[in-house]
């Protein structure tokens, strides 16, 4: 079975509907991954792709898409958040699937999961601070802020109480180590979401900069795409959504009722905020959630830009 085959695209119909890919116009895959968006959005129209990641573990699959599709796709290696230097060229729509991909999920040695036993790292890039670093050297407060913050733990001072505990003894260096510390406060039951989710979570994102990084590029996607460019975002949890949400909100007018009789007056208001069209959030389909359990906890958003300022 190939990488392709495995690892399912999210959302990719509805994806695929809100950028509404054309002949000859260029597109960002924000997060590359195992590259399923970059593959259906060049399938979709004769339109090119310049795909984004900063996990360098992708670069074979990116070879594949680049003898399959020869100058229509190009690769570029960083992080979203760069990606106002990143994209030199104006562009025509930017997608973004925020988080962790099933691919680094599924790699044994990435330490993303609790469930298998791995060093606990998280780097997406692969290199600075690692997870490790964080629950080894972090204080107590620090530990339980960072998990209350990113991972909206309300047992977040016990935990952290307990895992600074337990590395005066020994240093916490697995995965599964500190999923069973965790465990000590919450234990796990048949049939609930594992109690180390959200810790595991709040790490992951502070290990990662992941909040900055959504914000950072979302203003280099406003910034990179042209008049009636779009930007969709599919995210996984509320603290990413909120950031979605609120910077759509931001760069577009508030909606406001106006009667027709008032219409001629409000005719000639011309609005100074960057995008025209801001989508209600799309939800996957209870058939997609079947098939690929991990959509079930996604969000779509989009927004199409103004034609002229």
């Amino acid at each position: 079975m190939t990488n392709s085959a495995r690892h399912i695209p999210v959302m990719l119909n509805e994806v695929l509907a809100a950028l509404a890919p054309k002949n000859n116009e260029i597109y960002v895959d924000a997060t590359f991954g195992n590259g399923g968006y970059s593959e259906a959005i060049l399938n979709a129209a004769q339109c090119k792709v310049i795909a984004i990641d900063r996990d360098p573990s992708v670069k074979t699959r990116a070879d594949e898409l680049k003898k399959l599709y020869g100058n229509r796709f190009e690769f570029r290696a960083g992080a979203f958040g760069e990606m106002a230097d990143i994209i030199d060229i104006p562009v025509n729509g930017v997608v973004f699937d925020i988080g962790v991909s099933s691919m680094q999920l599924d790699d044994d040695f990435r330490g993303f999961s609790f469930s298998k036993e791995a060093p606990l790292d998280m780097r997406m890039s692969m290199s600075g601070l690692s997870a490790k670093d964080i629950v080894n050297q972090y204080s107590e407060a620090e530990l339980a802020d960072l998990i209350y913050l990113y991972g909206e733990e309300r047992r977040s001072r016990q935990i952290a109480q307990k895992i600074v505990e337990y590395r005066t003894k020994k240093p916490i260096e697995t995965t599964t180590e500190l999923a069973q510390i965790i465990y000590q406060i919450m234990p796990k039951h048949s049939g609930q979401i594992d109690p180390a989710t959200r810790t595991f979570q709040a790490l992951r994102i502070a290990v990662n900069d992941e909040l900055k990084q959504l914000e950072r590029g979302l203003e280099g996607a406003l910034s990179c795409t042209k008049p009636e460019g779009r930007i969709v975002v599919v995210d996984f949890h509320s603290l990413e959504d909120r950031i979605a949400k609120n910077f759509f909100s931001e760069n577009s007018d508030k909606k406001v009722h106006v009667s027709r009789y008032k219409q001629s007056e409000t005719e000639s208001i011309v609005s100074d905020k960057l995008l025209a069209f801001v989508s209600k959030v799309i939800m996957p389909t209870e058939n997609e959630i079947r098939i690929n359990p991990r959509s079930r906890s996604a969000k779509l958003r989009y927004a199409i830009k103004r034609k002229e300022l």
